[in-house]
């Protein structure tokens, strides 16, 4: 397979991606743009059209030290839902520090959906912009109220 870039939008971002067939190797929120596609799911997600981003993957999760064992939990966090740093830390067998500098070198975000890990005090960091974070919160909020209010149980939807 070729690895293949493009670029779609959040709000005043980029967000460029990098894939091989199923795999993400990067997604990176810029002020510029790369030319080309994003994989459908990618793009679909980011506008409340889908709860999930199969069948594309990370191969992140598969990495035999902490950090794999971190991206394992992050990935487990359910679509619309928050976790702490303190709370994933403990899945993994580690400390909220750990979980912290995992998040901010996790090179595949929304695959590996960091920004569904929080402070206990509040909403924490996110790179490039803690905007991303609020705004993929809100997008998955905003899906999870549909989803209720039309009762719909499934992870697709037109």
């Amino acid at each position: 397979m070729e690895v293949s870039e493009g670029s779609c939008r959040l709000g005043l971002w980029y967000v460029n991606v990098t894939w091989e067939d199923t795999v993400v190797h990067r997604i990176r929120f810029q002020r510029t743009g790369i030319p080309g596609p994003v994989p459908d799911p990618i793009t679909r997600y980011l506008a409340g059209r889908t709860t999930t981003l199969e069948p594309m993957i990370s191969l992140l999760p598969e990495r035999p030290d902490t950090y794999g064992h971190i991206y394992q939990a992050v990935l487990a966090i359910p679509y619309g839902s928050v976790r702490t740093y303190g709370e994933v830390a403990k899945q993994a067998g580690t400390n909220p520090r750990t979980v912290g500098l995992a998040m901010s070198r996790n090179s595949t975000p929304l695959i590996i959906p960091c920004h569904r890990v929080v402070a206990s005090n509040g909403l924490g960091g996110f790179t490039p912009d803690v905007w991303i974070k609020k705004e993929l919160l809100r997008i998955e909020a905003d899906v999870v109220k549909k989803l209720m209010k039309h009762d719909r149980n499934f992870q697709e939807f037109p």
